[in-house]
């Protein structure tokens, strides 16, 4: 069983949102997610111009990714989030808080000029530890 342990280097910021690192002990899987966006059954973008409703769907295809692949989302160790207006990153906070808790695993958010398709307003990719 891995032991994963969320931590921050004396000294070092300890912001509220996020892990700084994460350590990961005793694992034997490891899943590299790749970037989730709100597609629609057939890969067709969904909810243009919502970004909430894109945030939650991405969210939930990550948390379905990792529970395919044996794990939950208290497995994910790092994520990293994409955001084409870093404006959205308000309204982010308290979506990702849905599905991770108050205090996220190290976690980088970044705005991009844009991404696969024109209606996608965020992608977020993922590690797990199992």
């Amino acid at each position: 069983m891995s032991k994963i342990e969320p931590y921050a280097a004396p000294g070092i910021y300890d912001p509220p949102m996020y892990s700084q690192a994460v350590k990961v002990t005793g694992t034997e899987t490891i899943l590299f997610i790749a970037g989730q966006v709100a597609y629609g059954p057939e890969g067709a973008p969904m909810h243009a111009g919502d970004f909430k409703a894109q945030a939650r769907a991405a969210l939930q295809c990550l948390k379905a990714q990792v529970e395919a692949g044996g794990g939950t989302m208290a497995n994910i160790v790092k994520v990293n989030t994409y955001l084409t207006d870093i404006r959205h990153r308000a309204d982010y906070g308290p979506i990702r808080e849905e599905f991770f808790g108050k205090k996220m695993p190290a976690h980088t958010l970044v705005a991009v000029t844009a991404l696969a398709a024109p209606e996608f307003l965020i992608e977020i990719e993922a590690v797990a530890v199992l």
